[in-house]
């Protein structure tokens, strides 16, 4: 942060648009921003006289929630544990697919049938 930032106290109430440019220098964030993530939850404002206002601690925490987590790589040849190998072990359901019939071979079997009703009444 630039000196001006340094002299700022953290928990110094700012508004929105000068808490962005202190918090973001590179110009990556603005108040409208700051204020989606106040109402996803992320960030905490206190609205004075009809004006919003955040502070850099406010700022701090609300980064903290919104890092992305690596994600794991898998191994292909490590062995699953317990409960992952009993999983797949059981398939839930039906194991067997359906056979497949396509709509004009279901039509000749509905017809078929209706002519072969047709033909057993006296």
């Amino acid at each position: 942060m630039s000196s001006t930032a340094d002299q700022i106290l953290p928990d110094a109430p700012l508004r929105l648009s000068v808490a962005a440019k202190l918090a973001f220098p590179d110009g990556s964030m603005t108040a409208s921003g700051l204020r989606r993530e106040a109402a996803r939850g992320r960030l905490e404002l206190e609205r004075i006289a009809g004006k919003d206002y955040t502070t850099l601690d406010a700022i701090g925490r609300m980064r903290k929630l919104c890092r992305v987590q690596a994600r794991e790589l898998g191994s292909i040849n490590a062995s699953p544990d317990i409960e992952t190998a009993s999983s797949f072990t059981k398939p839930s359901g039906s194991s067997k697919t359906a056979i497949a019939i396509s709509p004009q071979d279901a039509l000749r079997a509905r017809l078929k049938k209706s002519r072969q009703q047709e033909q057993s009444k006296p």
